[in-house]
């Protein structure tokens, strides 16, 4: 599960956060990931109920 206690837990939300420092402060996933303590997979089917994927190319979930 995530880690993070300052991370939004509503899907929605938490989709806004993660490509808003995906687009400001990290150049990929793996970094973000790696940084905050998060667990890539985990963050990956939460975001994916909302039928989001990431997208590498633009380092973003679309």
């Amino acid at each position: 599960m995530l880690r993070k206690e300052a991370i939004p837990r509503d899907p929605a939300i938490l989709l806004s956060f993660i490509n808003t420092k995906l687009r400001d402060q990290y150049s990929s996933l793996e970094e973000l990931c790696d940084d905050m303590e998060l667990e890539e997979n985990d963050l990956k089917l939460i975001l994916g109920t909302l039928s989001y994927e990431y997208n590498e190319k633009l380092n973003k979930f679309i």
